[in-house]
């Protein structure tokens, strides 16, 4: 004889969207994640003009200082910058445009 397991209540740690044994809605399918190479073209426009911008700004604040310690002061500030608010703009944008070539055709 087959049984089937009901699912367990949620947890106090678990949200209840996260157990329910209701379907999800319908939804478009996920778009397709960009090559690898529109990866790193979109990659390059967030961080070349953030470095450019970032030498330009630090320089008479870090003008004494080694390239060494410049080049980690400057990641320090462009890299997160890049990756917490550049970026995901950035890509955001291109699965728009994506969208939007998509329902073009």
């Amino acid at each position: 004889m087959d049984t089937v397991s009901t699912p367990a209540a949620p947890s106090a740690g678990q949200p209840a969207s996260l157990c329910s044994s209701q379907p999800l809605p319908a939804s478009l399918p996920a778009p397709a994640a960009p090559s690898i190479h529109v990866r790193a073209a979109i990659t390059w426009l967030a961080i070349f003009p953030l470095v450019a911008i970032g030498m330009m700004a630090t320089a008479p604040l870090m003008e004494g200082w080694h390239p060494i310690f410049r080049a980690m002061g400057l990641t320090m500030v462009v890299v997160p910058t890049a990756v917490y608010v550049v970026l995901p703009r950035l890509f955001a944008a291109h699965g728009f445009l994506a969208a939007r070539r998509g329902d073009r055709r």
